[in-house]
């Protein structure tokens, strides 16, 4: 294939996955709001799971991730990256579609302004040589480490009383660490695989081990996801797309021996890229509802199932609404006016 046609389909594969990950947030979002929280939080995994809606998100899913990889087989990463980042721009008005509502011009600034934050950061990023894959002790520290921060920010110690939205923003931040990691570690389980992992050559339980590390902050990190969409879809999404190359390039500057592009201009770039897409998740989050309603009239009134299964899991991932309570007839009265069940007192006599 000529590098034209090559370049031609990794933008369209970088499409494809962009508009994978925005459906997928989008239905995850609305499942969010359609199931209502526990106070205690028991039963929520095994509802959720029971939930069709939510496979199909996960489907998508994995989708974007499969074409986001075909997309960087066939293109350069300066490439395909930006253009990942169209997944927000897709989300926002799939998300205020399926709301019926419009998106707010401060909603757009603000995915504006984590859009260009996000290239910028994408941009500096990459190594200017290809990095080693962590060695087996290496990684067992990153995921201690990541484990641990997860757990302070699902928790909330970090984040006060800022309501539905700072919790989400909260989830949101561990859920892109979470990917950032996964994608590390399968950097690492590749290089195991190959015989190449820095060290002693690993042994099957030490590859099987990183295998289960990586299902496990896959696995956490779509969990998290779902919580974070609670507080809404514009501004937890950003954050994710935001902490996950940024997990992924502490990992590498810190441990890899990587640096970020031309050197001491690209972490000038780097802190003011940072600095222009935290004020669009700020815009995000004050520019839409904190949590799409989910059209249920619409839903009931039409009297049958969505055309696909992607329609349902974005038009209709919300309950029946209960039934109104029937109305209790009247009490059936007498000719004298008092109720049937009561007794007629008897006339008194003289």
């Amino acid at each position: 294939m000529n590098p034209a046609a090559g370049t031609a389909l990794a933008v369209l594969l970088s499409l494809v996955s962009a508009a994978g990950y925005a459906l997928a947030a989008v239905a995850q979002s609305r499942l969010a709001a359609a199931s209502p929280a526990a106070p205690d939080g028991r039963g929520a995994l095994r509802a959720l799971l029971a939930r069709g809606q939510w496979w199909w998100a996960v489907g998508l899913n994995a989708a974007g991730a499969l074409a986001h990889v075909a997309a960087l087989h066939y293109g350069p990463l300066t490439l395909v990256q930006p253009l990942g980042a169209l997944t927000l721009v897709a989300a926002l008005p799939l998300g205020a579609y399926c709301a019926r509502r419009r998106v707010t011009r401060t909603e757009w600034r603000g995915a504006l302004w984590t859009l260009g934050g996000l290239v910028g950061l994408v941009a500096v990023t990459g190594p200017t040589a290809p990095g080693e894959a962590l060695s087996l002790r290496e990684s067992l520290i990153v995921a201690a480490s990541t484990a641990f921060l997860i757990a302070v920010l699902a928790s909330g110690r970090l984040r006060g009383s800022g309501g539905p939205a700072a919790r989400g923003l909260g989830h949101a931040t561990a859920s892109g660490i979470a990917s950032g990691v996964a994608s590390a570690l399968t950097q690492t389980l590749t290089a195991a695989l190959a015989l190449d992992l820095p060290g002693a050559e690993p042994t099957w339980w030490q590859t099987a081990l990183l295998a289960v590390l990586i299902s496990a902050f896959a696995s956490g990190g779509l969990l998290l996801s779902q919580a974070a969409y609670r507080g809404g879809l514009a501004a937890p999404l950003a954050v994710v797309n935001l902490s996950n190359p940024a997990a992924a390039a502490v990992i590498g500057v810190a441990l890899l021996g990587e640096t970020f592009r031309a050197g001491a201009w690209g972490w000038l770039v780097a802190a003011g890229a940072s600095l222009v897409a935290a004020r669009g998740v700020v815009l995000l989050t004050k520019g839409g509802p904190a949590a799409e309603p989910v059209p249920a009239a619409a839903t009931a009134a039409s009297g049958s199932a969505p055309a696909s299964p992607v329609g349902e899991a974005l038009l209709s991932a919300v309950p029946a609404p209960p039934a109104a309570p029937e109305a209790r007839p009247a009490p059936r009265t007498t000719g004298l006016g008092s109720p049937e069940s009561e007794p007629v007192p008897a006339p008194v006599a003289g």
